[in-house]
């Protein structure tokens, strides 16, 4: 009886244990690049908020901006060894990482209009997609953020599109990016964000793409002041956490942590919204030139990548044109 009474004890402690841990808080550390006060940010502090107020501070969301947890794909490998981590991240890192397909999102000019966009995130082909990413340890918890037109800062004037040849373009280190700057005539250079500023300065790249909010928050207009409003992407951007931290999640943390990402995402798109003109006057304020080009002929020049050894003999047949069609 003695023996019976004691087990009993014991289990009684390790179930009260496993409760404790369930009860304990929950700490997200969430790292990007963006800086402080660009849409992005003030999105996860209202990610952050929603999150606390919905768990009751059981789940909570450190911010990490300005790259301070590292570059993105050194997050993704924390995500793979487990940690409690999220950061954002494209179709081009996605591709990398074995879905070839999810690359096709970040390809030059995909895109007509933002709509073409959210038809394609809510598409069965985008579904399949992210279920593919999961196999392979990545989950994505919100894909309904717009992160903005992409368009170019250079150092120089130019005045077509071939004035791209031989300049020396920052992109994110991704083979999509690299690609859809080299076959514009530039020379892609991948590089960690934090490191672009100086690299401008000393000359040893001579411009970057990115959203407007990032290029003026980064302050790169103080060492590039010519602006090509090419918008060759249309970039929105997916939150994503490692299967293993998600899947330690109960069932209703993990609907509440998707739900909020979603909502916090609507709230940065109203942001986008607001601060995109404000923003094109603030860097032309700041000496900033837009310069006027033919984008058509930046398009017509863009077809070429998707016809790419690189990317064809690795997509699926037909992609382009089910792509476009998951569009409708």
């Amino acid at each position: 009886m003695k023996k019976v009474i004691l087990i009993l004890i014991v289990l009684g402690l390790l179930i009260g244990g496993v409760v404790q841990a369930k009860d304990e808080t929950i700490v997200i550390q969430a790292g990007y690049a963006n800086n402080p006060g660009e849409p992005v940010d003030l999105a996860m502090h209202k990610w952050a908020e929603l999150l606390a107020e919905r768990t009751d501070g059981k789940i909570k969301m450190n911010l990490y901006p300005s790259s301070q947890l590292g570059s993105k794909s050194e997050l993704i490998d924390q995500m793979f060894a487990g940690a409690n981590v999220i950061t954002l991240a494209d179709g081009a890192f996605y591709a990398d990482l074995g879905v070839a397909d999810f690359g096709i999102v970040f390809a030059p000019y995909l895109f007509d209009t933002w709509q073409d966009v959210w038809n394609l995130t809510e598409s069965d082909w985008y579904a399949e997609q992210s279920a593919k990413l999961e196999k392979k340890g990545i989950k994505i918890l919100t894909s309904n953020w717009k992160y903005g037109d992409r368009h170019t800062l250079i150092d120089r004037p130019i005045k077509s599109v071939d004035g791209l040849k031989g300049l020396k373009i920052r992109v994110p280190g991704n083979l999509i990016q690299v690609k859809g700057f080299e076959v514009l005539g530039a020379t892609p250079t991948p590089m960690a964000l934090g490191e672009v500023y100086t690299s401008l300065q000393q000359g040893v790249i001579n411009g970057l793409e990115n959203p407007l909010p990032v290029l003026y928050n980064g302050k790169f207009y103080e060492v590039a002041k010519y602006l090509i409003l090419d918008g060759h992407v249309k970039n929105f951007t997916t939150w994503i956490t490692g299967t293993v931290f998600f899947n330690s999640l109960t069932e209703e943390q993990q609907k509440i942590l998707i739900q909020t990402g979603n909502e916090a995402g609507i709230y940065n798109n109203k942001v986008q919204a607001e601060v995109y003109d404000k923003t094109l006057q603030n860097m032309q304020d700041e000496g900033v030139k837009v310069l006027d080009l033919n984008l058509a002929e930046f398009k017509k020049k863009a077809q070429s990548f998707y016809k790419l050894p690189t990317f064809t003999e690795k997509w699926s047949d037909g992609l382009y044109e089910r792509v476009k069609e998951a569009m409708k």
